[in-house]
């Protein structure tokens, strides 16, 4: 089969290639893949020279179950599926039951790529705030895959949305996903908000630690800045309007049991009904995924992008 693999003499660091079909485990359903979505983290990743050559990525994939898991989980032959975990960048994929969710028939597999990363770890992290039900929460990075997932989410969960994009194009965009306000950095903000979650680290986090109310929480999802966190000792000073606020870290795989597969089918019917919007800014075939991963590398991609395979 072909895949998408580590070459660190070729741009973005990827070639296409053949490489050997997994065999999959009993537990294990076979997927062709249709598409594949790209997350800055994993591009950057690809970079590191550490990474061996050779080596098959990807996170986020879409496609079709060519053969059930042995022992009878997970979906049938012939099922639409979104997919969760490691060497997705590839025409065939092996994936455990509770890495997968079913989606209905005729769903754009493309749109369905977009989920499982950046709709999860929204989903995931809004539930740890509780209930949002006219709550202030900020959302920074908001124009990112998981910010876009985040606004809608949290707006549907009754929250006032509290979105910071550094790019002003975003803005109505943002708006029309649910945000009620739209700033273009943390320290804009001038009203306390009860929950952040924060996609870009470095300063902007610091800021949007500062505004939260007492008793908030602020969970740190993402580091697109690469900037440290640089915190001064007055910020962590319990005075009157800030005391007992929280930093929780997050990470969608911290605990290997958890199964996906009830959250990625539901955020699958959500795609499929049109509920949710994937925020696809840029989408073509795998063979040209060196121009997808520049353009993300570059920070001149706003949502996701999108490799449809052939």
């Amino acid at each position: 089969m072909r895949a998408l693999v580590v070459d660190h003499t070729r741009p973005g660091h990827l070639s296409l290639t053949d490489v050997p079909a997994p065999r999959p485990a009993a537990h294990e359903a076979l997927v062709r893949v249709e598409s594949v979505s790209l997350n800055f983290g994993e591009v950057h990743g690809v970079t590191r020279p550490e990474l061996p050559g050779g080596t098959v990525l990807g996170w986020d994939a879409a496609g079709t179950v060519v053969q059930a898991a042995a022992d009878g989980s997970g979906p049938a032959e012939g099922e639409k599926v979104v997919t969760v975990g490691e060497a997705g960048w590839a025409e065939l994929r092996a994936v455990p039951a509770a890495r997968l969710g079913t989606a209905p028939k005729g769903t754009d597999p493309g749109a369905l790529s977009t989920l499982p990363v950046a709709g999860l770890s929204a989903l995931h992290v809004l539930r740890r705030m509780g209930s949002l039900l006219g709550r202030r929460v900020m959302v920074t990075g908001a124009s990112g895959g998981v910010g876009r997932y985040a606004v809608q989410l949290a707006a549907r969960g009754g929250a006032h949305v509290v979105a910071i994009s550094r790019n002003p194009a975003q803005a109505d965009d943002l708006r029309a996903l649910g945000a009620r306000e739209v700033h273009a950095e943390p320290a804009a903000v001038r009203q306390p908000v009860s929950a952040v979650l924060d996609n870009v680290g470095g300063q902007y986090l610091v800021d949007a630690f500062a505004a939260l109310s007492p008793g908030g929480t602020l969970f740190s999802v993402g580091r697109s800045s690469e900037a440290d966190v640089v915190l001064s000792p007055d910020a962590l000073v319990g005075t009157e309007g800030r005391h007992d606020r929280s930093i929780r870290t997050f990470f969608l795989f911290g605990d290997p049991a958890t199964d996906f597969s009830a959250d990625l089918t539901w955020l699958a019917g959500e795609i499929a009904a049109s509920r949710l919007d994937p925020g696809i800014t840029w989408r073509g075939s795998w063979t040209r995924h060196s121009e997808a991963v520049q353009l993300l590398l570059g920070r001149r991609l706003h949502g996701k992008a999108v490799l449809d395979l052939e």
